[in-house]
């Protein structure tokens, strides 16, 4: 595996004051490496979905630091955060949020549209992905037309069409399933080993964590090697 892609140091997150006040993360550190398959393994509410959201620069600590392709999020405005995520990080979420009025051949396009990447370079990507996800002929339909399996791999289309340095997927198959959320852990397993990106999922489920080359367990705010505290 390659050079540390995604660094977490000593992150902590606290929600709420006073009596109220719930310390998620108390000083996660974490290292991702590059065409590395990363599983976060915990019971839902210990804060897996808030370390990943950190991670992708979609929430920000209340202190410690993380680093994606050795740029520090902390040092990134609003503006330049957004930039990163689209160009670097790709987030696939269990609800697949495609947006409805959108074809899915449109929906995977959208990062593509938000980067000003022309037309005519956008479209042979957008059908090499959705060959990628096995989709290619299902490209007009819109997500209601599609089964919960084909809008997952769609919205896993539209995460790796920016070709970003890292891939994050919460609960990727919490709304699918058992046949169908297997499929699609193959199919993250297959992007990462063939596109040589670093994949990080969350997830409470045992047996698609044992799918990664390595696990980690997240417990009582704190994350341990090997999945056992």
């Amino acid at each position: 595996m390659g050079p540390e892609v995604v660094v977490a140091d000593r992150v902590v997150k606290v929600y709420g004051a006073g009596k109220n006040q719930l310390e998620v993360l108390r000083g996660v550190n974490l290292r991702a490496n590059r065409g590395e398959l990363l599983a976060i393994l915990g019971r839902s509410g210990s804060g897996k979905s808030t370390l990943l959201h950190i991670l992708g620069g979609l929430d920000r600590p209340d202190t410690g630091c993380v680093l994606v392709d050795s740029t520090d999020l902390a040092s990134l405005d609003n503006d330049a955060m957004a930039d990163l995520r689209l160009q670097k990080i790709g987030f696939i979420f269990q609800f697949f949020n495609l947006l409805p009025g959108l074809t899915l051949k449109a929906n995977v396009e959208m990062p593509l549209m938000l980067a000003n990447v022309p037309g005519k370079e956008s479209s042979p990507r957008v059908e090499e992905m959705l060959r990628f996800v096995g989709l290619d002929r299902r490209g007009d339909h819109y997500p209601s037309e599609l089964s919960g399996g084909e809008q997952q791999r769609g919205a896993i289309a539209r995460a790796l069409i920016s070709r970003p340095r890292v891939v994050m997927a919460d609960e990727p198959t919490g709304n699918l399933d058992s046949d169908t959320g297997r499929r699609i852990i193959e199919l993250l397993g297959r992007m990462q080993s063939e596109l040589d990106q670093t994949t990080i999922i969350v997830t409470h489920d045992p047996e698609i964590a044992s799918s990664a080359d390595r696990v980690l367990r997240l417990e009582g705010g704190m994350l341990y090697e090997g999945g056992d505290p």
